[in-house]
């Protein structure tokens, strides 16, 4: 992860705190009303215990290894290298059909093939690749569905089924790329053939910077990006459809298709607080439960001709945020991730991880979870801190990818605040990315980026226990 080392080495004598408040999937309110505390943990699922080599689970689950970088699976598919986020769709008959971004550039080993049709750039060694998997898990089919692009991160499921992908760089064309990067492209999950002519066309309209994630309101069709950036810190964006626009399969690509860039509204954040005053970055924010207003500032120019998106604004025009990642709509909003902030990047306070609602029909945001700074996280499991990707699980709470110094899990935060170890990476201290449950909630599929595993965790679900470790 870059500047991950930062992270450490500004961590100082602080005291490692968490504060946590959160109502899970399916509730009228996606907050509780307490107030930031001292660390709480609860047994979830319960302790950790090996299920493998590769990973530590709850007692009673098991994960199934279905994609390894560099190695053929199904139909002699070779697993392209750094799996990251992912988008869970429903196999006609059953199963599933999973799309992987690949979070590939430079030098990087198992680059996604270059299939006709699919390629973006000819110098671009990212995209994404599909799984097809059984209703048992057993893989059927495995096939490139992007190619040529460069740095594909997060991205989001569309309430029309298709993924959008995410480019976070800012590349130009130059050296090995021939064409300019930092876009978002749509995947159809249906077939191969879906794919060709239509995945590699840039949705250019919704702006070229550090893309991390997107999440699209079902509603309106209006669409939330996140941006990882850094000098000065990133952006949170919506894009607003033109008049007329009917949100659904084709219709992005009917857009791109047209090679336009200035089509819809694209608009950076601008938060306020109860006072009225002007946030400048949101890590002021250090309660849970803080609640800010929020107004939205027309980007200059989204396709950054002559200067990066975020730096077209002076620092009273909008609210930034060191790390925008991870971002998921549900309960009618958009929870989105800040992975960590230290003063040595420009931020106003430090935090080792916050999570952030959006409610479009209030235009407000409010933080429902923060990791307080953690001064020893390459031990226990309760030392949380980056998270990174975000799914909202089907049994209540969130599920959070961890990408911090040290031990690596998946954590899961309950529907009533308290965190929980969900899953631990035995292997190495890389990330975990792209945690996304099927329709049933049966099985959690989750990527870990280093050497690539693509991993698929069944076990006695239902709603994690809230009670404290050890009870």
């Amino acid at each position: 992860m870059p500047n991950s080392l930062s992270r450490r080495t500004f961590v100082g004598g602080s005291a490692a705190t968490l504060g946590f408040a959160f109502a899970g999937a399916g509730s009228l309110d996606p907050f509780i009303s307490s107030a930031s505390a001292a660390t709480r943990t609860s047994r979830g699922y319960g302790p950790l215990q090996p299920a493998g080599r590769l990973l530590a689970l709850p007692k009673g689950f098991s994960y199934k290894v279905i994609g390894q970088s560099g190695i053929a699976g199904a139909n002699g598919f070779v697993h392209p290298g750094d799996p990251d986020a992912m988008g869970w769709f429903a196999r006609p008959g059953g199963g599933s059909v999973l799309v992987s971004n690949h979070e590939l550039a430079g030098s990087d080993a198992f680059a996604v093939p270059h299939v006709d049709g699919l390629v973006y750039d000819t110098g671009g060694i990212g995209g994404t690749s599909t799984i097809v998997l059984d209703a048992d898990n057993e893989v059927v089919d495995q096939y490139a569905s992007l190619a040529g692009t460069w740095n594909n991160c997060a991205g989001g499921v569309t309430p029309w089924d298709t993924w959008l992908t995410c480019e976070e760089t800012e590349a130009r064309a130059g050296g090995a790329l021939t064409k300019d990067h930092g876009y978002v492209f749509e995947v159809d999950p249906t077939s191969p053939a879906a794919n060709v002519g239509r995945s590699p066309l840039p949705l250019k309209f919704l702006g070229r910077y550090a893309h991390e994630a997107a999440a699209v309101d079902p509603a309106t069709g209006s669409i939330y990006l996140t941006e990882d950036a850094s000098g000065p810190n990133g952006l949170y964006y919506r894009w607003t459809p033109p008049a007329g626009f009917r949100p659904g399969k084709g219709a992005l690509h009917a857009l791109a298709a047209t090679g336009a860039v200035e089509v819809g509204t694209l608009e950076a954040m601008k938060c306020y607080d109860e006072d009225g005053n002007h946030v400048p970055d949101l890590s002021i924010a250090t309660e849970v439960n803080t609640v800010y207003s929020v107004q939205w500032v027309t980007v200059p120019d989204r396709d950054a001709r002559a200067v990066s998106v975020r730096k077209q604004f002076a620092q009273d025009q909008i609210t930034r945020s060191r790390k925008l990642e991870g971002q998921w709509w549900d309960d009618g909003g958009a929870y989105f991730v800040a992975s960590f902030a230290r003063l040595s990047d420009g931020s106003v306070r430090e935090h080792d991880g916050q999570v952030w609602f959006y409610d479009p029909k209030k235009s407000r945001i409010r933080l429902t979870t923060i990791f307080g700074v953690n001064p020893d996280p390459a031990t226990g499991d309760v030392n949380f801190d980056g998270p990174d990707n975000i799914t909202v699980s089907p049994h209540g709470g969130l599920i959070l990818a961890e990408d911090g110094e040290g031990r690596s899990h998946l954590v899961g935060v309950t529907e009533q605040g308290k965190a929980y170890p969900l899953a631990l990476n035995l292997l190495n201290d890389s990330e975990f990315c792209g945690p996304v449950f099927n329709a049933s909630g049966s099985t959690l599929f989750a990527n870990i980026q280093t050497p690539g595993y693509t991993v698929a965790i069944t076990g006695p679900w239902g709603r994690p226990s809230n009670a404290g470790r050890g009870v």
